[in-house]
């Protein structure tokens, strides 16, 4: 059965090759974009069945005007998923005020503002699914991208959270956890800090990092089987791996801190009183 799907940021990237795979397929898809200008050729293509909307998602109001004026349209929403984002590259210390507020603004809180629009749908129809653009720098860092792992980690919180409040009214929460791909996160749609000499080191060292070599980085267009895996499961889970970086390196990440929490219990026990 076609879905009727809501997505952000679908102007590039993620966002833009998985609306065409919905679209293609048969799903009516609301797409929304800061400048739509971009998505008009599916509206050639595809006619009603595509609604393209100009979205600021750190404006609120707008964002839950948008989220209502798809349902509207189509007459109901299957899935909503919060795709829009952007990557802050630095190091803590190099990072401006201004760049954090404004990845914040866009990465957790756009994505609130979102699914605090779709949350009253879904609960009226009865069922609905929330997916979340996470990332595996949601679940681990790396240095240098400190304030982006610093957002993922806050989406991560808040929507497992939200999976435990809806779960009892018909409504799906995913978060996808992406490796690097070869798409445009560290390109145009990037922020890089001013350069402090300290660190370049530290900058030097990211060349041979898991997870950043050439051939650690996944083809985008082969995520679309799993999205669509996704969207059409009864019983979706609350995480998944995109790529074959995420899990393998996720397994070692948490071993490593079970141990050191392991070897400090004794520390942390007499700390109960």
């Amino acid at each position: 059965m076609s879905k009727t799907i809501f997505i952000t940021g679908a102007s590039r990237g993620f966002g833009k090759l998985w609306t065409e795979a919905f679209l293609k397929r048969g799903d009516k898809v609301a797409a929304t974009s800061r400048n739509i200008s971009g998505l008009q050729y599916l509206v050639e293509q595809y006619g009603e069945q595509f609604l393209p909307i100009a979205l600021d998602i750190t404006d609120r109001n707008a964002s839950i005007e948008a989220v209502n004026k798809a349902k509207t349209h189509f007459g109901g929403l299957d899935v909503v998923i919060n795709n829009a984002g952007y990557g802050v590259f630095g190091a803590i210390e190099e990072v401006a005020e201004d760049d954090v507020k404004d990845v914040f603004n866009t990465n957790v809180f756009g994505t609130l503002w979102v699914t605090q629009a779709a949350l009253p749908i879904f609960r009226e129809q009865g069922h609905g699914h929330i997916i979340q653009l996470s990332s595996v720098l949601g679940v681990w860092t790396l240095p240098t991208l400190g304030i982006y792992n610093a957002t993922k980690f806050a989406v991560e919180g808040l929507t497992e959270s939200l999976a435990d409040e809806v779960k009892d009214l018909g409504i799906h929460v995913t978060l996808i956890e992406p490796n690097g791909y070869a798409t445009d996160f560290g390109g145009s749609s990037a922020v890089q800090s001013k350069a402090i000499e300290a660190y370049n080191s530290v900058k030097a060292g990211l060349a041979t990092t898991e997870g950043l070599l050439p051939e650690d980085y996944g083809k985008p267009e082969a995520t679309v089987p799993a999205i669509l895996k996704l969207i059409d499961s009864q019983n979706p889970p609350l995480r998944l791996f995109l790529g074959k970086v995420g899990y393998q390196k996720t397994q070692r990440v948490y071993a490593e801190k079970l141990q050191t929490w392991k070897e400090w219990n004794d520390v942390s026990v007499e700390a109960h009183g």
